[in-house]
């Protein structure tokens, strides 16, 4: 799969081709690897808190939410019990205390199906995350690419990927109809493609 991955880009993107060589070098071929994520309700809970912050701090704030739950065990139902003073005392905002509370109630009432989302096109899906309280189009790409493992997704709105864009091609300014141009020609292999742009903002 690897060489299959290199052959791709080498012959649709010279550029992007050069870069993965040079991360390549130092990650090898987990660049590559996509892992489905079992706990769907979990990496959603996890993407909401992480908004915005370190992954030190949101690290910190989601363990001290697992530490309220009964039998810590995250699922809608232990959620919803729990005072929205204690998430607070947690770490979250009001903003994101709201945000959870939606997801749960949502996941709880049937009218996001989790179970289901695997099924669907990356579109329906980023259309059924999106019906959640602070769940925008980022946070469902990064769902798409992290949790479900699908191969072929990019995201204009990341700041990361836009900064390694801008580096790598020399641009001064992100236009996404530009970049979507070069984009395409990384399909069907865009979730690799951002893999590598973000390992390249680590490169000197």
């Amino acid at each position: 799969m690897s060489k299959k991955i290199i052959a791709h880009f080498k012959k649709t993107d010279p550029v992007l081709h050069k870069v993965l060589e040079k991360v390549y070098a130092i990650h090898g071929p987990k660049l590559f690897s996509l892992n489905k994520r079992e706990l769907l309700f979990d990496e959603l809970v996890e993407s909401i808190v992480s908004q915005q912050l370190s992954i030190k701090a949101s690290d910190s704030i989601y363990k001290r939410i697992i530490d309220l739950m009964p039998g810590k065990i995250l699922n809608p139902q232990n959620l919803l019990k729990i005072k929205d003073e204690n998430l607070r005392k947690a770490g979250l905002s009001f903003g994101k205390i709201k945000y959870l509370k939606d997801l749960s109630s949502k996941v709880k009432n049937g009218e996001l199906k989790l179970e289901s989302l695997d099924e669907m096109e990356n579109e329906e899906v980023i259309k059924e995350l999106t019906k959640v309280k602070g769940i925008g189009r980022w946070t469902a790409e990064m769902f798409l690419m992290f949790a479900l493992a699908r191969p072929d997704i990019f995201s204009h709105g990341d700041l990361g990927l836009k900064n390694a864009v801008k580096k790598i091609y020399g641009f001064d300014e992100y236009k996404i109809e530009v970049v979507e141009g070069i984009v395409i020609r990384w399909s069907p292999y865009r979730t690799i493609a951002a893999k590598i742009l973000w390992r390249s903002l680590e490169l000197k």
